[in-house]
């Protein structure tokens, strides 16, 4: 030194052990630095996308280890086989979900089933099991919740400002869990699925249960109206959701891109950590968690704590761009969100039943006929997948165990 002295460097070491390993993560899905120092992600593959939940998906099968290991055998009758689909006389039907019930329970089980996690959703939600009634098996899912606050391409393609969206944001709803199930999956199903949002049945229950509502932010009690519903695609573009219409009419409407920020590749015990974190150090922001702060609370907690750790803004670039849609069950939905004005035209919407028959004819006996794949499906391969959950918790109990 200058001076002559000695400079002392104090090191917080819980500070330098979290910050170890927010990188041994982020290098552990795949992340690398560039010659200027920033973040880069893996890439928009399918397979770098799976392996940005991989930490997330792994937590969510240990939080089902008792679900998995105790009642998937019981629920397995409810999962088709291609042998027990009559493509002919395939009909569908809805069933709200109520919580703690077993159709609750058939709910998270047959979420397991997908790659990517899905979210448990937040605020007001409604959730749904698609029923084949020809067969009583399980066609696919539903569940519909409060939607983010800030979504830029759905706030442009509306023409709303700050102001507006705090107003009639409560019009809105994003449905979190969207798809079919094998072997309806095969024969295009989840387009039947997606086509369902826009149905007069989504529409009553939605008026029955939230129609008389009070704004979380506002606290005014508002006459809410479901006039659209945002859905995001989990891998990039979306082939399912892309031009979807039934006899000229459309039901989901791309409209752009999320620009691959968000929080999904922190996963929650290290999100825990950061929040510890914060309350070391005494910001406000370790315990803001009531709804009343807003949904993207968690995103602006972790950024709280990487910016306070001395960390880029660019760690919560996950890289991954989904293709956001919107379903508009009104035929004036957005002059009404746009100006807060007029009633809800519906003489388009449909029952789920008229909606289901012109999918059906449109999509999917058609598909029957060309790809024939679906009728070797056995229900027996999610058997395997639900024991292969079941493995992996095991593996990891028995991992945590050896390191104890």
């Amino acid at each position: 030194m200058p001076n002559g002295k000695t400079e002392i460097i104090c090191v917080n070491p819980r500070e330098a052990n979290l910050k170890r390993k927010l990188r041994e993560h982020l290098q552990s899905l795949g992340f690398t630095k560039s010659a200027e120092g920033a973040l880069q992600a893996p890439g928009n593959s399918k397979d770098s996308i799976r392996l940005l939940h991989r930490a997330q998906r792994e937590e969510r099968l240990l939080a089902t280890q008792k679900l998995v290991s105790l009642k998937s055998e019981k629920l397995m009758r409810f999962f088709a086989s291609g042998k027990d689909i009559d493509v002919d006389k395939i009909s569908p039907v809805l069933e709200r979900i109520s919580s703690d019930s077993w159709q609750s329970d058939l709910f998270r089980l047959a979420t397991l089933s997908w790659s990517v996690p899905v979210s448990s959703g937040f605020g007001r939600r409604i959730r749904y099991l698609v029923w084949d009634e020809s067969n009583g098996k399980l066609m696919g899912l539903i569940a519909i919740g409060d939607p983010v606050f800030n979504l830029g391409v759905r706030d442009n393609f509306i023409d709303w400002d700050i102001n507006d969206r705090s107003a009639r944001l409560v019009n809105l709803m994003d449905a979190y869990v969207l798809g079919a199930l094998p072997p309806y999956n095969l024969l295009l199903g989840g387009k039947l699925i997606a086509c369902l949002l826009r149905s007069r049945d989504l529409y009553r229950d939605f008026a029955n249960v939230y129609g008389n509502t009070t704004g979380v932010i506002s606290k005014k009690k508002k006459k809410a109206n479901l006039l659209a519903i945002t859905t995001t695609s989990s891998m990039g573009r979306s082939s399912v959701y892309n031009r979807l219409k039934l006899n000229g009419t459309q039901y989901l409407h791309s409209i752009g891109y999320t620009g691959g920020w968000g929080h999904f590749h922190i996963p929650d015990w290290l999100f825990s950590e950061l929040r510890d974190y914060l309350r070391d150090i005494d910001h406000s922001y370790a315990d803001r968690y009531e709804f009343g702060q807003g949904p993207n609370w968690r995103l602006r907690t972790t950024r709280a704590a990487l910016s306070a750790l001395g960390f880029k803004e660019d760690m919560m670039k996950h890289g991954i761009q989904r293709e956001v849609f919107i379903c508009q069950l009104a035929q004036n939905t957005r002059r009404i969100l746009q100006t807060g004005k007029g009633r809800p035209d519906l003489t388009s919407l449909l029952s789920v039943k008229d909606i289901a028959e012109q999918a059906i004819d449109r999509w999917m006996i058609p598909r029957s006929r060309s790809r024939t794949e679906f009728s070797s499906w056995s229900s027996d391969s999610l058997r395997e997948v639900f024991r292969g959950h079941t493995q992996i918790i095991s593996d990891q109990i028995g991992n945590v165990e050896a390191c104890s």
